[in-house]
């Protein structure tokens, strides 16, 4: 569970892959499209909402919804669940494929990775499928049930032991330490046992050994995790508005990070890891079937680790020179576009377009600050489906990226370009990651950190 000690993240001629930017012609339509498709489903989506009255809903079963009776969350539940991955639905027999494997008693990896790396991973069935990925969840499905309370179990544990307020800790203890000794108060006549308090007990205490100075100190994390948390896809209801759904949403993210800084003294929090952690939760919390929140909380904090141990070194600064740090793997990135598209690579090297400039905030938070939620989680199903690791076909995919608009970036100056990869434009994303899966691999032969 453990990572290793981080610190602080900062801010010949191949044949030439076509841009696919939409033209804003077309765009426009697609706008218009999209807004009549929009009215359309706003029809569908009014059978999902709660009923007046009794406060009855009609769901799907194993639905899931907010506990506040916000109807407005009932629609986002059903249109969460109309909309498969970026409005492209899954065809049937592709479901049947993914319901047959998952219905195996040893679920085939490979048959898993290839249909979710084919974009066949319906929504429903994201969230079993990334903790398979990952590792959290075993192959053998007769294994899954006690995996899952097991680590349930230990998240449980770990909350009680280090994110309790020194007040709630020492009623606790005492707690502990009465029922120890039975009979106690009998002894004393009814009258109540004074309690020793020492230094580290105190909230005026500024030792190192004080549970009190740790909670103040935890303080500082947790506010800076906040400014970050209200930051995190102001867009989507889920992270944001006043519902006791979205509070709770963000308090378990809270818990998360917080939790992974106490554990991770020498990485800490770092701004960024909210966005990573995002999707993961997203997922988890919108595809329970049944499961209440602590244990989506719980599982996302596993998966959570897991996901940031293949990129570890890259939020370390003392390790930025290593062979294991962002500086080296944007120098392999720098390779693999050079191996791919030498006429870009040189063009956007004459114009000092350093790799640092934009592919660093690509590469450590894993794209999520260049695309919209639903379309993070198809990249993250291709990213995840590699069997060699996320940041091996991470930077494949960040190569195909510079090669989908290699036209504007070909005929662009250094501010012009530098604008165009900070601000991502809409493109063909299913292309995108076409072009990543037959990208050559440079002689170099690049050797990622951490198999995931």
């Amino acid at each position: 569970m453990l990572l290793k000690g981080k610190i602080r993240l900062p801010n010949t001629i191949v044949p030439r892959f076509p841009d696919r930017i939409k033209p804003p012609e077309k765009k426009k339509k697609e706008e218009e499209d999209d807004d009549h498709d929009e009215g359309r489903e706003e029809e569908e989506l009014r059978t999902f909402q709660v009923g007046g009255g009794g406060g009855g809903e009609e769901r799907s079963e194993g639905e899931i919804w907010p506990d506040d009776g916000d109807e407005n969350w009932t629609v986002l539940r059903a249109h969460h669940r109309i909309k498969i991955d970026i409005g492209r639905e899954v065809s049937w027999d592709k479901r049947s494929d993914l319901e047959f494997e998952l219905s195996q008693k040893v679920v085939n990896l490979e048959a898993l990775r290839s249909i979710a790396s084919c974009g066949h991973l319906a929504e429903e069935f994201r969230s079993i499928v990334w903790k398979l990925l990952l590792g959290y969840l075993p192959a053998e499905k007769d294994l899954w049930k006690g995996e899952l309370a097991k680590n349930r179990l230990r998240y449980a544990e770990l909350k009680r032991e280090l994110l309790l307020n020194p007040s709630e800790f020492l009623i606790k203890e005492d707690e502990t330490s009465n029922s120890s000794m039975p009979g106690q108060d009998n002894e004393a006549g009814g009258l109540l046992c004074r309690r020793e308090i020492s230094n580290g007990d105190h909230p005026l205490c500024l030792g190192n050994g004080s549970i009190w100075n740790q909670y103040f100190k935890d303080a500082e994390i947790v506010e800076q995790i906040d400014r970050d948390l209200h930051r995190t896809h102001q867009d989507i209801k889920f992270f944001s508005g006043d519902s006791s759904f979205s509070r709770k949403n963000l308090e378990a993210m809270r818990n998360i990070l917080l939790l992974f800084a106490k554990l991770n003294p020498a990485i800490g929090y770092v701004q960024g890891m909210n966005e990573v952690l995002a999707p993961l939760y997203y997922v988890f919390r919108m595809n329970q079937e049944g499961e209440d929140a602590s244990e989506a909380e719980a599982d996302s904090f596993e998966c959570f680790v897991q996901l940031l141990s293949g990129s570890v070194d890259h939020f370390c600064q003392q390790l930025d020179n290593s062979s294991v740090g962002i500086h080296s793997t944007l120098l392999h990135f720098s390779e693999l576009l050079k191996a791919n598209d030498g006429e870009l690579w040189r063009h956007l090297d004459a114009s000092k377009m350093n790799p640092q400039f934009y592919a660093f905030r690509w590469i450590t938070l894993l794209l999520t600050q260049e695309f919209e939620l639903s379309t993070i989680m198809r990249i993250w199903d291709y990213l995840l489906s590699n069997p060699s690791g996320v940041q091996e076909i991470l930077l494949r995919v960040c190569c195909a990226m510079l090669l989908c608009v290699r036209h504007e970036l070909l005929s662009g100056d250094f501010v012009s370009n530098l604008k165009l990869l900070q601000h991502y434009p809409e493109v063909d994303l299913e292309h995108v990651l076409d072009v990543a899966s037959h990208l050559k691999t440079p002689i170099s032969s690049y050797q990622p950190y951490g198999i995931v």
